[in-house]
């Protein structure tokens, strides 16, 4: 069964910080303060390129992973252009259309008419009755 894209994409993630924090350890060859260090340099605005060479690699992989993850699993991973055009035909065909100006589809349904009774609430036609 396929899993939602979620599901596979939370995966990912999950093994990409785990990776990256891996490749923090190493990047500080086990010296504790050095790690410290690393981490307090990195906040939102950090360049991919002021990260340790460790790092770069492990983000690297788990990008390539993550698309062949994904493929894996059955998604379409591509750019948007060549995904939209390989897209299977409708499963409900385009309705006819009696004048091409007409935004409205085909009536669905009864018509709207005199309904039983005469009146559109199923009223009898004629004054009302008077209560006793």
């Amino acid at each position: 069964m396929q899993r939602a894209a979620s599901d596979v994409m939370q995966s990912v993630i999950f093994s990409a910080v785990i990776e990256a924090i891996e490749a923090m350890k190493v990047a500080s060859k086990g010296v504790p303060n050095i790690m410290l260090r690393d981490l307090q340099t990195l906040h939102r605005n950090t360049v991919f390129a002021d990260l340790p060479k460790p790092l770069q690699d492990s983000i690297l992989q788990s990008a390539r992973a993550a698309f062949t993850q994904l493929l894996k699993e059955g998604y379409a991973v591509g750019p948007r252009a060549a995904i939209q055009q390989s897209r299977p035909m409708d499963r409900v065909p385009e309705r006819q259309r009696t004048n091409p100006n007409d935004r409205r589809g085909p009536p669905r349904g009864p018509g709207r008419g005199p309904r039983p009774g005469g009146r559109p609430n199923g009223k009898p036609n004629g004054p009302p009755k008077k209560k006793p």
